[in-house]
């Protein structure tokens, strides 16, 4: 393959003694700050440290955090620049209500007769149609705090069993996957044992433009010998300087991981002792790969034969190994049994658990991990514990002062509550920090089903494409407004502190969830004055759990700059690495590592199963999406800060030369896309690091620049996560831009 172009948009950017300083603090734009705070980023998994310069009750800029033991005082450009959004004239101030009369569709309204409106609509809905008719749609951006509020709120305050969140887009696939293989979801390694392996394979994981710190930590690795393999469709910026580059077409990943496995047991690369002593299921899945010759898995993949033999050879002999996969192997029909592939050649190799040794899944969202552990997943309550389990039952209930009758069922995933408000179960919705008009696939139906709704209140601090839709939207904080903690994609608990006051009439997020149920009369259970008051429920709740923060403090984690669960007593030093020999848990009581009664792992059978949405005469190319460096998740906060809006101002359509060839199309040219769902008009992108059978569009963008009026809602039948990376559509050349190409949705 010809050499590829340096990527030309910067990946990190360290900061160091060289810079202009005054009485040691960095200078911005000769402004001296009156405090720096430390704290960390609000954007992905990584959540990387960072020093926010306060002036006036304003972040003037920022200042690297060099000590935090993760990112070392490197930033991205989105943390670099994260500062510009705090005072943004788009910021919320004020409540908001509908009116078609007023000039922007809505009109100023007090906060407390906001609130109390919230309140009477509730009642009204509530009252009318039963406690499941209200829904809660959460976020998982929120601290860890807001996130257990919220659960409690729908459960104990809404009596609702509809509440999900839009960690619902990101990897509960990954999640079902390691409670199926390990029984605890949780990255088995911190980031530091990357440094350590021989060999590291990265699946579906665009980590350059992602989750640019953990860059550097593969890039580590390499200067001490280790050998990179990189699986996608597209030659991302990590991929340009791997040493072996698999370009599965989108949809096949558990074909490639079952020819792995089935070479592995070929030319016994296997740790014999490993899978007799730790594992259970092995024969099972042995017999289910014998057919994954090299040859079929080929066919399947389109990843030559001789690619996929020095894969299998280059893993399977190594000493120590990584494997990290995120979205491009979970966004599937299929990406629950995509998991449990990469998670079985893993275990097949015994390499786990050990310094060096190690499988983790890369958080999206800035507290994808805890928000999703205690209590505003649909299945979840705090601590991971199932909301089905008796007893699990009667330990949230006991904390929260009520009887296990009075605690409602299972729900349902974010997609399926759509569904329920179509059959007209649902008639009304309060969402946080959630903005599913982009976010979510096949976004037409998602507008209809808004529109649909008796009342809708959001929560938020900019007026997203969601919330457009709203009957009343509440004016939320930001994240440099409140403290709290959030948990890494390494199973690091880190703490959020307060830098800034909440301007106008904003509120922190916990405040506006208790002053609605103050105006519901259900205030009992929230009448938290602070953050720290909620997190010490929290660490009562999840005592005993799986995910167990009762021996984590504020002061435990300033100190220690994080501590990694579980962790069920103060005098506990927290668990960085997961499974390590000789370790138990109270789930195996002495008998092993992994989190069954019996401490041992489980190999799964991973059938392989084609994509919902093949290509075909009619729609014959595939669309694949997902992100880029400058832009995260729908937008709503990066689309605002103007440096990172330069460095990617619109979406643009990846394709392959030969692509492009055939449909006549130059770069910078106009293309429709077409589905079966809808169409969507973007500027043409030609490069040759992508399959020439697929193009790439980023999903940051709403209106008619989003991409997601094209994506298929098809799901896993597990996770429910809905099937991102792979539809099938149709392009064609268009002589100009569409009548709405400047990708905002029009006023109601």
């Amino acid at each position: 393959m010809a050499s590829q172009p340096v990527l030309d948009l910067p990946i990190i950017e360290k900061f160091g003694p060289h810079r202009n300083y005054s009485n040691g603090l960095l200078l911005e734009s000769g402004v001296e700050p009156d405090k720096l705070v430390k704290t960390h980023c609000c954007f992905c998994g990584m959540q990387c440290g960072i020093q926010l310069k306060v002036k006036d009750d304003q972040v003037i800029g920022f200042e690297p955090w060099e000590e935090f033991p993760f990112n070392q005082g490197m930033l991205c450009p989105k943390g670099v620049k994260r500062y510009l959004q705090g005072a943004h004239p788009d910021r919320l101030l004020k409540a908001y209500q509908r009116d078609p009369d007023a000039p922007a569709g809505f009109r100023v309204l007090a906060y407390e007769d906001a609130i109390q409106r919230v309140a009477e609509e509730i009642q009204k809905v509530q009252t009318t149609y039963g406690p499941d008719s209200f829904a809660v749609f959460g976020g998982a951006s929120l601290t860890t705090e807001k996130a257990y509020l919220l659960g409690k709120f729908a459960r104990m305050g809404l009596k609702t069993s509809n509440i999900d969140y839009n960690g619902r887009l990101c990897m509960v696939s990954a999640a079902a996957a390691n409670k199926k293989a390990f029984g605890i979801d949780r990255a088995a390694n911190p980031w530091a044992d990357i440094l350590k392996a021989e060999v590291i394979w990265i699946a579906g994981a665009n980590i350059a433009e992602c989750f640019p710190i953990l860059t550097n930590y593969i890039w580590q690795a390499r200067e001490n010998g280790a050998k990179i393999i990189v699986v996608d469709p597209r030659i991302t910026p990590i991929a340009r300087t791997c040493d072996l580059f698999l370009p599965v077409k989108p949809g096949r990943d558990i074909a490639l991981f079952n020819g792995i496995l089935h070479l592995m047991i070929e030319k016994d690369w296997l740790d014999h002792d490993f899978i007799a002593n730790h594992t259970v299921g092995f024969a099972a899945v042995a017999e289910h790969v014998k057919e994954w010759t090299p040859r079929r898995t080929a066919e399947v993949t389109g990843i030559a034969e001789g690619s996929i033999r020095k894969a299998a050879q280059w893993w399977g002999t190594a000493k120590s190994s990584f494997l990290m996969h995120a979205r491009g192997i979970e966004h599937h029909t299929h990406g629950v049994q995509n998991c449990l592939g990469a998670i079985n050649i893993v275990l097949a190799s015994g390499r786990i658990g050990r310094e060096g040794c190690g499988y983790a899944t890369i958080t999206g969202q800035g507290n994808g991990q805890g928000g999703r552990e205690h209590g505003q997943k649909c299945d979840q309550l705090p601590g991971g514990r199932d909301i089905e389990n008796p007893e699990h039952r009667v330990h949230a209930a006991k904390v929260w002062g009520i009887s296990p009758d009075e605690l409602p069922r299972a729900g349902v995933d974010v997609y399926e509550m759509f569904q329920r408000i179509e059959r007209g179960e649902i008639r009304g919705l309060l969402n946080i920090c959630f903005n599913p008009v982009v976010s979510l696939p096949h976004n037409a139906y998602i507008k209809w089903m808004l529109e649909r709704l008796k009342f809708f209140v959001t929560i938020d601090f900019f007026m997203s494409e969601t919330a457009r839709y709203a009957d009343i939207v509440l004016p939320g904080s930001l994240h440099e407004e409140d403290e709290g903690i959030v948990t890494t994609a390494e199973g690091r608990v880190v703490k959020i502190n307060a830098a800034v006051s909440c301007p106008g009439d904003a509120r922190q997020d916990w405040r506006i969830i208790q002053d609605i149920a103050r105006a519901l009369g259900r205030e009992k259970g929230f009448t938290f004055a602070n953050p720290r008051e909620i997190f010490e429920e929290l660490r009562v709740a999840s005592a005993g759990g799986i995910a167990d923060y009762s021996g984590i403090t504020y002061e435990k984690i300033e100190k220690e700059m994080g501590v990694f669960w579980p962790c069920p007593s103060e005098d506990h030093p927290g668990t960085p690495r997961l499974f390590e020999p000789g370790s138990s848990n109270p789930i195996a009581k002495g008998n092993g590592p992994f989190y069954f009664p019996d401490g041992k792992a489980r190999f799964n059978v991973a059938p392989y199963t084609p994509p919902a949405e093949d290509v075909d005469d009619e729609f014959p190319v595939i669309l694949t999406t997902g992100r880029v460096v400058s832009q995260y998740l729908s937008g709503t906060q990066t689309r605002r800060i103007g440096p990172l809006v330069d460095q990617y101002p619109e979406p643009l359509i990846e394709m392959h030369p030969q692509l492009a060839d055939r449909h006549y199309i130059k770069d910078g040219d106009w293309v429709r896309i077409e589905g079966r769902r809808g169409i969507c008009t973007l500027r043409a992108k030609i490069v040759t690091t992508i399959r020439p059978d697929t193009i790439f569009v980023p999903y940051h963008w709403g209106g008619g620049k989003s991409i997601n009026q094209v994506t298929i809602a098809a799901q896993d039948p597990i996770s429910k996560i809905p099937e991102y990376k792979v539809c099938a559509v149709r392009i064609l050349r268009q002589y100009g831009p569409p009548a709405n190409a400047t990708g905002l949705e029009p006023q109601q």
